[in-house]
């Protein structure tokens, strides 16, 4: 994968790095060479899914990175036709595991065309107002529980890693 290294970094309040699936070399690189505020964990609601994401939450207990939260992906699907939501990977698997690990659930988001499309434009749903659709909406109340909780974990750091 292509990168760009920018000279200069406007101030940003919140960096955070998406990572691929599981333990391997990437995220455990990360964590030996970059004090973290904290880590979330990500996972569909399938078995298959969940086997990693508990893999990760062991991991991260293990190096002593503070785990924020776990956010269930790809939860449902509404058919925009006859407006039934289908449980495609399960149901209420990440929010289960959230509670067996004594962890927040930040939320879920939905499996959303609009949000495949708005990241093939470069225009994530994100950026959209709130309201303009469940995606957006989903996005934003996962946002304002992440804060929260990097808040909350930053009161406790003593180590601080700032980029100028």
């Amino acid at each position: 994968a292509a990168f760009r290294v920018l000279r200069r970094i406007p101030r940003v309040d919140y960096l955070i790095v998406d990572l691929p699936p599981g333990t391997g070399d990437v995220v455990i690189s990360l964590v030996q060479t970059v004090p973290l505020t904290g880590a979330v964990v990500i996972s569909t609601p399938s078995d298959v899914s969940l086997q990693d994401a508990r893999k990760a939450l062991e991991m991260f207990h293990q190096v002593n990175v503070e785990v924020l939260g776990i956010v269930e992906n790809m939860s449902q699907f509404t058919c925009p036709h006859c407006h039934e939501v289908i449980d495609i990977f399960s149901k209420g698997g990440v929010e289960r595991t959230a509670q067996q690990f004594k962890l927040p659930f930040l939320g879920s988001v939905e499996l959303d065309p609009n949000i495949r499309h708005g990241g093939d434009r470069g225009l994530p749903v994100a950026l959209a107002p709130e309201a303009s659709s469940v995606g957006t909406a989903s996005f934003y109340a996962i946002a304002r529980k992440l804060i929260e909780r990097a808040e909350e974990q930053r009161a406790h750091e003593q180590n601080v890693f700032e980029i100028t």
